[in-house]
């Protein structure tokens, strides 16, 4: 009696798509590196990832040809695909077909199994996101998804308008797996992990805010302040560079834990201009020390006689009815009073500082002798409305500054 004859294995090949074209068979590999068409390349990674279907010829000609005013485009179709049956040969020899032709279509063998790399990526992402896995079994899954996305989908042919869609997925898929990763690796304290894996991602996508935020974290948390400052520099400038935008307040906060522990000098003329940007967002008059009063009041003069306007100085003085001294308890409550009428009443170029004790300095710029009288009176009336309980005597005397 005869043997039934032993079923023939079936074909396997991987393909990978990520960062390359490679097709692995039997330990024998072909890749783009191959000096080929690109439009052959395409051809073949178009069936790959549409292998589940027959791909009609009129889909080809639509991607491939669509601006081709020769006499046949489905010939040059045929002609490129014996060229990919006939370079795929050395891969499954003469016995095995990997591409078929059915009714006008073309389709990837179904006896031929095609493994993609971008299918074994996306389930490793949804490994690494299930909550309901452990953090270890989340960490495994997500190091070995960043390991195998080893660059963008099919960088040579990025030009190509279909793919574009898919590589925006497996880019966008990348770079939340980093990002849900890099936590983590954070939780479980392992930095210098953290930082290799997000400064891979950065290097393929270095306008991305958050990958920038968790490099400077992860070398912050590794005592690394001089190269996290460093990081941070030079983020921020591309940032501004690239997008116009200045760093978010997850950013700056990093930043300014780096300067709490790294006792260098401010860099970031961005900090400087936020800071400068909070002070002068505040309404009324500014207030401020004595001795900064005084470099104001120099500044001020010169800049009057330059432009030729004149400033007046006011004095505004607390005292009981007859001109005596108040007590210190009554005094102090009155001069917050006073001074929260000042900020309110006056304008935001005008200077406000306490002289001494009973007594608050104000600078008016640009305001004539009448002008200067009538607002300070404005303060002196809205004191009293907002204070009619007070038994003190406020005094003012208002002076122009002498510009000789």
């Amino acid at each position: 009696m005869k043997k039934a004859p032993a079923l023939e294995e079936k074909k396997v090949v991987s393909v990978s798509l990520l960062g390359g074209f490679a097709l692995e068979v039997d330990g024998a590999t072909l890749t783009d590196d191959v000096n080929r068409s690109l439009k052959l390349w395409s051809v073949l990674a178009y069936l790959t990832l549409h292998r589940d279907r027959a791909v009609p010829q009129s889909e080809f000609i639509e991607l491939f040809w669509p601006d081709d005013h020769s006499a046949n485009p489905a010939n040059a179709l045929k002609t490129l695909l014996y060229r990919i049956r006939a370079m795929l040969e050395p891969l499954f020899g003469t016995e095995t077909q990997p591409i078929l032709s059915k009714r006008g279509a073309y389709i990837w063998n179904p006896a031929v199994e095609c493994v993609l790399d971008v299918d074994h990526f996306e389930e490793l992402c949804r490994l690494g996101g299930d909550a309901r896995r452990s953090r270890e079994e989340r960490i495994d899954s997500y190091r070995e998804a960043v390991a195998l996305y080893k660059g963008d989908l099919l960088p040579k042919l990025s030009h190509q308008m279909w793919l574009v869609p898919l590589s925006v997925r497996y880019h966008a898929a990348y770079i939340a797996a980093v990002k849900d990763f890099a936590g983590l690796l954070e939780e479980k304290g392992l930095y210098d992990e953290m930082h290799q894996v997000c400064a891979r991602a950065g290097d393929l996508d270095n306008l991305d805010e958050g990958l920038h935020t968790l490099i400077v974290r992860a070398l912050l948390r590794q005592g690394k302040d001089a190269a996290a400052l460093e990081h941070y520099e030079k983020a921020t400038d591309l940032l501004y560079r690239n997008l116009g935008v200045r760093p978010s307040e997850e950013l700056r906060a990093l930043y300014k834990e780096i300067m709490a522990t790294e006792k260098t000098l401010e860099t970031d003329l961005g900090v400087i201009m936020n800071d400068l940007r909070e002070a002068a967002a505040r309404p009324g008059a500014f207030v401020c020390e004595y001795g900064f009063f005084k470099e104001a009041y120099r500044l001020e003069v010169r800049r009057a006689v330059r432009s030729g306007t004149c400033v007046h100085l006011c004095l505004i003085t607390v005292s009981l009815p007859d001109g005596g001294m108040p007590s210190l308890k009554a005094l102090s409550v009155t001069m917050d009073q006073l001074l929260e009428v000042l900020v309110n009443s006056l304008r935001r170029g005008d200077v406000v500082s306490k002289f001494s004790g009973a007594q608050y300095v104000i600078m008016l710029p640009a305001a004539n002798f009448e002008d200067s009288n009538m607002v300070m009176d404005r303060v002196v009336r809205a004191f009293y409305q907002q204070h009619r309980r007070s038994f003190l005597k406020l005094t003012v005397r208002v002076r122009e500054l002498e510009l000789n």
